[in-house]
């Protein structure tokens, strides 16, 4: 009887764990549909955006004169690693931590320092011999536009005081709801765009009152825009990974349930037996 009872636990544990899982995944589910609004939103603007430095660097006839374009010798660089704060999500942070190592080693010719977005980059990396040289966790899988304005500024602070020379972020690109790519691009220095290029649509502008103010205007912006971009692209990733992997819990559950029930009838089916010829013995020692 004590192996019954055991089995039966072990089903109503399962049981348990499968109505958690689930409601994960429906949770998931629903917040990946926001994610995926906010990052079809996010993609044309930063397209625009791209499209406009080119449009205006291919109309301006002088050199492109600011510092986000400023190109220096690279003594230090500064790595910035997008992850989640929570687990259960497969194999979604140890993918982008184990891309992260292999992008500081394969750059080792220069000193590197990291910017962690999320718990679980954070906690890898603050166990290797790299310096973190900031935090930011508590997202929820959500866009704090405060919290992303403080990435740039304290970013482009670092690098217009020379305290870093280059600029990487590593974030996963949404594709689709069970497909992501982990990116690993430069932030800063922004690529320089090709000035007095004839090519494409009409570029006969007028700058009102000069290139470098409309830059200084725009640049900044570009920037905290293609942090944003970076931050919903994998915050939607997160949610796709844990959707999947909450779903194969689910799964996995209800296959364990059914072994264990299986296994129950079993283990009750020979208890009932056993029972059966022991009555049946004792009614012919009876007769005897």
């Amino acid at each position: 009887m004590a192996t019954l009872r055991a089995v039966k636990n072990r089903i109503r544990s399962v049981v348990n764990t499968k109505r958690i899982t689930k409601a994960m995944e429906m949770v998931s589910a629903a917040k990946l549909r926001r994610a995926q609004q906010r990052v079809e939103q996010a993609r044309p603007y930063a397209e625009i955006l791209d499209e406009m430095l080119s449009r205006l660097a291919a109309a301006s006839s002088g050199d492109l004169s600011h510092p986000y374009f400023e190109e220096r010798e690279v003594s230090r660089r500064t790595l910035v690693v997008v992850t989640s704060d929570r687990g259960l999500c497969g194999s979604f942070n140890a993918n982008i931590n184990r891309r992260g190592i292999q992008l500081l080693e394969d750059k080792a010719d220069a000193d590197w320092e990291i910017v962690t977005v999320g718990k679980k980059g954070n906690d890898f990396f603050k166990r290797r011999r790299w310096p973190i040289a900031k935090f930011w966790g508590d997202w929820s899988g959500v866009i704090h536009y405060d919290k992303a304005r403080d990435i740039v500024r304290f970013l482009t602070e670092r690098f217009l005081s020379s305290e870093t020379d280059e600029i990487y972020l590593l974030y996963t690109r949404f594709l689709s709801t069970v497909k992501y790519q982990i990116v690993s691009e430069r932030y800063l220095p922004i690529p320089r765009p090709e000035t007095g290029s004839t090519t494409g649509a009409n570029t006969d502008y007028i700058f009102e009152p000069s290139p470098e103010s409309i830059y200084d205007a725009l640049l900044p912006n570009y920037a905290v825009s293609k942090m944003i971009n970076a931050l919903a692209e994998s915050f939607a990733s997160e949610h796709g990974s844990r959707m999947i992997a909450m779903g194969n819990a689910t799964t996995n559950a209800e296959e364990m349930v059914d072994r264990l029930t299986l296994d129950y009838n079993k283990a009750r089916q020979a208890q009932i037996t056993k029972e059966l010829l022991e009555i049946v013995s004792g009614a012919e020692a009876l007769k005897g």
